[in-house]
C-alpha cells in the first residue's frame, strides 16, 4: 500500500512536470509579451488537474500536513521528469535549445539569485492559494508576474537545464530558494494564522 502510494505521488509529479515543461517551451519559443502569459497554462493545469508540483506544495506542507517523503519524491521526479521533457523539446526545436542555453549561462549561486528564487517562491504559494479560495485570477496574473520580474523557478529552471542539455549547480540555490519564499508567504499570508494573532491581541 505505502509504495502503491509513492508510486502515485511520483506519476502525480511527472504529470506537473510535463504541463509546466509545455509552459517553458512556449516561454523559449515566442518569448515575450506572450510567453508568460501562454506559461500560465501549465501551473493553471497542474491545479486544475491535482498534480504534485514541489513550488505549488512547498509553501502547503504544513497546512495540508504532507509528508516530507512525499515533498522530496514530488522535488525529485519534478526535477529528473522535467529534465528529461526539456531534452526532448532541445531535439524538436533548434531555436528553444539556443534559447535555453542562453538562460542557463547567466544562472550563478549568488545571493540575488536565490533572493529571485524567494519571491518566486512567495508568489507560487498565493497563485496556488488564490487558486483553492476559487479564483484563477493568481495564477493568470503570477505566473506572468514572476517572469516579467525575472525571478527563479526551480521546476522550469530544470526544465531549461534539460533543452540546452546542460547542468547549472544553481538549481540548488533555487529550490532552497522556492521553498524558503513559499513558507514565508504561507507564514505571513494565511487567514488561520492572522486570526489567532489577532485573537492574542485581544487578550
Amino acid at each position: 500500500m505505502r509504495f502503491q502510494n509513492y508510486a502515485r505521488v511520483a506519476r502525480l509529479a511527472a504529470g506537473a512536470s510535463l504541463l509546466i515543461g509545455l509552459g517553458d517551451f512556449v516561454l523559449l519559443k515566442i518569448g515575450e509579451p506572450i510567453g508568460p502569459f501562454l506559461f500560465a497554462f501549465g501551473l493553471m493545469g497542474v491545479c486544475a488537474l491535482g498534480l504534485n508540483l514541489f513550488t505549488g506544495k512547498c509553501g502547503f506542507i504544513f497546512e495540508d500536513g504532507i509528508k516530507l517523503v512525499d515533498i522530496l519524491i514530488i522535488l525529485i521526479i519534478n526535477l529528473i521528469f522535467g529534465y528529461l521533457v526539456g531534452a526532448m523539446f532541445g531535439l524538436i526545436d533548434d531555436g528553444v535549445l539556443v534559447a535555453a542555453s542562453a538562460k542557463v549561462a547567466g544562472w550563478e549561486c549568488s545571493g540575488e539569485f536565490f533572493l529571485k528564487s524567494v519571491l518566486c517562491g512567495a508568489i507560487m504559494y498565493l497563485a496556488v492559494a488564490i487558486y483553492r479560495k476559487g479564483s484563477p485570477i493568481g495564477i493568470l496574473l503570477g505566473v506572468p508576474l514572476f517572469i516579467f520580474c525575472g525571478f527563479q523557478h526551480s521546476i522550469a529552471n530544470a526544465i531549461t537545464m534539460g533543452v540546452a542539455l546542460s547542468f547549472s549547480w544553481s538549481i540548488i540555490v533555487c529550490v532552497a530558494g522556492n521553498l524558503v519564499g513559499a513558507l514565508v508567504a504561507w507564514l505571513i499570508c494565511t487567514p488561520k494564522l492572522i486570526s489567532t494573532t489577532k485573537a492574542e491581541e485581544q487578550k
